[in-house]
């Protein structure tokens, strides 16, 4: 019987020294979950406010050549590729017509030249004499227009870029028979920010790199600014002309346009501070606070080397953590190390 006592009073006693030191583990283990991580001030420095814009390189002017009314193409005297002069012919339509009125401009001059003749002596009135001349003039102005819809010229120096039809063909209107762009120099359209409007001024030199040129750095300047602002965009146009005098740069190519607006003083902190948000393009970073940390969106600028300019998030009077997010959540307690 007082062994049977004995026995339970220990089993009892068993349980309760478990039980306690089951209670004092997890205080232990508490201690311990506290992350450590290392911390950084952020800094502010000048940043270079250069922004970069996305345009195709189009031609400074371009030109459809086609003559005025349908008619048979003769003759096509270039090829896709030509680099061609002012006033160089490029195109013969059908000339009949043109023969036709020339030979009636001449009969008009005889006309006119004999009512002057009777004008002068009484045979003819100032009437017959206006309309001859009208007559004469009218034949004229025609025949000019036909000569220009007849023999095709080049209006500018450039570089033929398309060829629609084949000699012997019936132009027919719905599309020009060649096309001539004038590639030197080369004009890039971008879109601006608002933001931006009082800075940009005509001649403020950019840089451009063409894709297909790789890291080559041509030099440009704005040559247009529109006036207005897109309502819906809250972004204005601007042009900006490139020499191209070795025709190098083609219209269609891809091409980037840095615009650098000076200096400004901008908060700049480590790139091994920033974390991505799982999900989602937003970027954060745990700010370290009376021994918490707690998350903060920002908004990154240009990448300088190993730092980031910040451009809202942080005002420069913060500490961040550089080492040992991925343990962290909003609000954990921190222990910092060196």
């Amino acid at each position: 019987m007082k062994n049977s006592k004995l026995f339970v009073v220990m089993l009892v006693l068993s349980v309760i020294f478990v039980s306690c030191g089951k209670s004092n583990k997890p205080a232990e283990v508490v201690a311990d979950q506290k992350a450590k991580v290392k911390i950084t001030s952020v800094e502010t420095k000048e940043v270079d406010q250069n922004v970069k814009f996305t345009a195709t390189v189009e031609p400074e002017v371009k030109n459809n050549i086609a003559p005025s009314a349908p008619g048979r193409i003769r003759h096509i005297f270039v090829e896709v590729g030509a680099n061609i002069k002012k006033g160089q012919r490029l195109a013969q339509m059908d000339v009949a017509n043109l023969s036709n009125l020339e030979t009636q401009i001449e009969n008009y001059r005889k006309n006119f030249k004999r009512v002057s003749e009777l004008f002068g002596v009484g045979g003819a009135s100032q009437q017959d004499l206006d309309n001859a001349k009208l007559q004469l003039d009218v034949a004229e102005t025609n025949l000019k227009n036909m000569s220009e819809n007849t023999y095709l010229l080049s209006p500018i120096d450039g570089v033929v870029t398309a060829r629609n039809y084949d000699e012997g063909d019936i132009y027919s209107g719905q599309m020009a028979i060649l096309t001539i762009m004038q590639i030197n120099p080369v004009q890039l359209k971008i879109n601006v920010s608002e933001s931006y409007y009082s800075k940009i001024k005509t001649g403020m030199p950019v840089d451009i790199k063409v894709d297909v040129f790789g890291d080559q750095v041509f030099n440009g300047k704005v040559s247009l600014i529109y006036p207005t602002i897109d309502e819906r965009s809250r972004t204005f146009a601007v042009e900006v002309k490139l020499a191209n005098n070795n025709n190098k740069v083609r219209p269609g190519m891809f091409a980037r346009v840095e615009m650098n607006f000076g200096k400004e003083n901008r908060v700049v902190i480590p790139d091994l501070a920033v974390i991505k948000q799982t999900g989602s393009g937003a970027r954060f970073v745990y700010v370290y606070e009376n021994g918490k940390v707690r998350m903060q969106a920002i908004e990154l600028g240009i990448r300088i080397e190993d730092k980031f300019e910040i451009l809202s998030g942080l005002s420069g009077n913060e500490q961040i953590v550089v080492a040992g997010q991925s343990k962290l959540v909003d609000g954990a307690e921190v222990e910092i190390i060196k």
